[in-house]
């Protein structure tokens, strides 16, 4: 399986709509992160969709390391 691209090293704040989809960049290639933007075409990543279930500011991961897909869970920490 291709490793993902290391898009960040902190997690960027989004402010999720109750009810909107969202699609997180898996590859760590979209330059709208953290969000999809496409670039992920002609390899194995998938974005992550999701639908908000309530309207919050979410953490979202950047490193693409996460063991809660989409979301930071603090595993930028321990990178080099």
């Amino acid at each position: 399986m291709d490793q993902p691209k290391i898009a960040g090293k902190a997690p960027i704040p989004i402010d999720l709509v109750e009810g909107e989809t969202y699609a997180w960049c898996t590859c760590g290639e979209s330059s709208k992160q953290p969000l999809c933007d496409g670039a992920h075409k002609g390899s194995s990543f998938k974005p992550l969709v999701f639908k908000a279930e309530e309207t919050k500011t979410a953490y979202m991961c950047t490193c693409k390391q996460t063991g809660n897909p989409g979301f930071c869970d603090g595993a930028h920490k321990k990178l080099d």
